[in-house]
């Protein structure tokens, strides 16, 4: 179970330690039933490949992540997507209690490019109780939108490269 709340968001927040950078790129197989593919190049790290299956939700959904082999990866996104890629420039903050801002930026340098950010949760309820607030984040994790039709990845890639 995924249990994430997400925002929009300008930017790289200030004033907090970045644990992690990620070069992803992304693409779907499906977006109804979500099945993704994405390519995960941790800086300094190795590079994984990823499937990855979805369900319906916002604030809680079941997620099932695979690591595929490298080449299954190349042969799905260029037989089966046959579309760009998304890229995407994800960066992590370690946040109080344990917690984890991921912050990414997408589709740089294109007319569509944004940002958003997104804190995973081990409960709903932990979730639901948190405010962005309480550890500096107010400002930045203003524009929330968790929960509102239209603002997931898949979404975003119909809109950008069709169905």
């Amino acid at each position: 179970m995924e249990i994430e709340r997400k925002w929009m968001v300008t930017g790289w927040p200030v004033g907090f330690a970045e644990t992690e950078e990620f070069l992803m790129r992304q693409g779907y197989i499906s977006v109804k039933p979500t099945v993704r593919l994405r390519e995960e190049a941790k800086k300094g790290g190795k590079t994984a490949y990823i499937l990855c299956f979805k369900s319906a939700g916002g604030l809680c959904r079941e997620e099932i992540e695979t690591e595929i082999a490298p080449a299954l990866f190349g042969d799905l996104a260029k037989k089966i997507i046959g579309k760009p890629l998304i890229p995407k420039l994800r960066r992590n903050y370690a946040l109080p209690g344990g917690l984890a801002l991921e912050v990414n930026h997408v589709d740089e340098g294109a007319p569509t490019e944004f940002w958003y950010a997104e804190v995973e949760f081990p409960t709903e309820a932990a979730a639901r109780a948190w405010r962005p607030e309480s550890c500096g984040l107010g400002t930045y994790l203003c524009e929330e939108v968790t929960n509102q039709p239209g603002q997931s990845m898949g979404a975003y890639w119909e809109a950008t490269r069709g169905k």
